[in-house]
């Protein structure tokens, strides 16, 4: 199953062109609200540094990708219709859409840095609008959807957690947001909620539960987009000062990282997704020169990169922690079994251990595992030692 991201956010904030962006699908885009109206699912790549450099072997990765010794490996991405304020309440068609997050385990909420959309996703003059108060919007929006579910018919509920002195009934409402019971009992206890009966939990008592579940449980990561505009300088500096302890804001221009995909899908320019530049190859009509002179001007001079793939990197790497090993057959030569060198990567949390690797690569591998062999070392590895970040691992089994 691979690591799954969704895409949220008000109409008009560059969502779709975000997707677009990270993906190279051509999904429907307009200035106007529920331009997407069923949830655009399309695989992403994190970007990590390939071990085949390191290694002094040429590789032919089969399930991702390596460019001048950079690793994409895929994700999925979810892109769901521009919520607005009380899409909780099934506003704009918001609670469907809302639903369609359960499986993500991380959120990117694309913010109009520019402050160029209003609090329903308008089209205004940039910079009339404070992008931050976009961000409180989604997340009483997130907290509001969560909690109907577990707050719906609390009463029957919270009589059955206290007769059976046991919280299965409440674990039963948050797995079906994806979240586990240890995960919500850590919080009921962190909360000090364990020394009260469930029947006296007010509800600013769920609310809390609630929203303390969601901060730890499916974070989310700030694109701050538009950053090519004038406006969105002081907004985003401002965002990441008021924000940075709580929250990744990655300065964003997904338009920029479109239009240098497509130039180098067709053979104009040489980028690689996440670099500081690009490399013009073909040649260039005045039109589109002048367009990749304002990308280097005010996205590239100004922040470094597009952020596409930083905030990307960022959510599966920073913010979930999860891992990138390279399961191997022959340790030696760096192949599988059909000689493939260095075949694929596999993105996993940061808590896999060998034996649990092995289960994720085939369920029979798990059954019959014995030990795992660190390639680049030669060194055993343990059942239950904890596997580091883009490491060469090799499964030995029972035959």
């Amino acid at each position: 199953m691979p690591v799954q991201l969704g895409v949220v956010g008000k109409p008009n904030t560059g969502k779709s062109t975000f997707f677009a962006a990270a993906t190279l699908i051509d999904v429907k885009r307009a200035p106007y609200p529920f331009t997407t109206i069923n949830p655009n699912i399309g695989v992403g790549y994190v970007r990590l540094k390939c071990v085949c450099k390191e290694l002094g072997v040429k590789d032919n990765p089969r399930n991702s990708i390596c460019i001048n010794g950079w690793r994409f490996a895929p994700i999925e991405l979810i892109d769901v219709a521009g919520l607005v304020p009380g899409a909780w309440e099934g506003r704009g068609l918001g609670n469907m859409f809302l639903d369609h997050l359960r499986r993500a385990p991380a959120l990117l909420h694309v913010v109009d840095a520019a402050g160029a959309t209003d609090e329903e996703g308008r089209p205004i003059k940039p910079g009339s609008h404070d992008p931050m108060e976009d961000v409180v919007f989604l997340e009483r929006e997130i907290a509001m959807w969560m909690y109907q579910i577990v707050y719906k018919d609390w009463e029957r509920v919270s009589k059955l957690i206290d007769l059976q002195r046991k919280y299965d009934e409440l674990y039963a409402r948050f797995s079906g947001l994806g979240i586990k019971p240890e995960l919500v009992q850590r919080v009921i206890d962190e909360l000090g909620l364990q020394n009260k009966r469930a029947t006296s939990w007010s509800k600013e008592d769920v609310l809390q539960l609630v929203t303390a579940v969601r901060e730890r449980y499916k974070p989310i990561i700030i694109v701050a987009n538009k950053a090519d505009l004038d406006p969105a300088e002081d907004n985003i500096k401002r965002m990441i000062k008021e924000l940075g302890s709580r929250y990744k804001v990655i300065p964003t221009s997904a338009e920029a990282e479109l239009a240098l995909k497509k130039a180098a899908k067709a053979g104009l320019i040489e980028y690689i997704p996440g670099e500081s530049d690009f490399k013009i190859i073909g040649g260039l009509k005045p039109e589109q020169e002048r367009a990749l002179e304002y990308i280097r001007e005010k996205v590239f001079k100004r922040w470094g990169s597009t952020g596409v793939q930083n905030a990307i990197d960022t959510a599966v790497f920073d913010v979930l922690g999860m891992i990138a090993v390279f399961p191997v057959e022959n340790e030696k030569k760096f192949t599988d079994h059909q000689g493939n060198v260095l075949p694929d990567v596999l993105i996993v949390p940061g808590d896999t251990t060998a034996r649990g690797l092995a289960y994720i690569v085939h369920t029979d591998l798990g059954e019959n595992f014995v030990s795992a062999i660190d390639a680049r070392s030669g060194k055993r590895v343990g059942a239950d030692e904890r596997l580091s970040h883009r490491m060469v691992i090799k499964i030995v089994a029972r035959a």
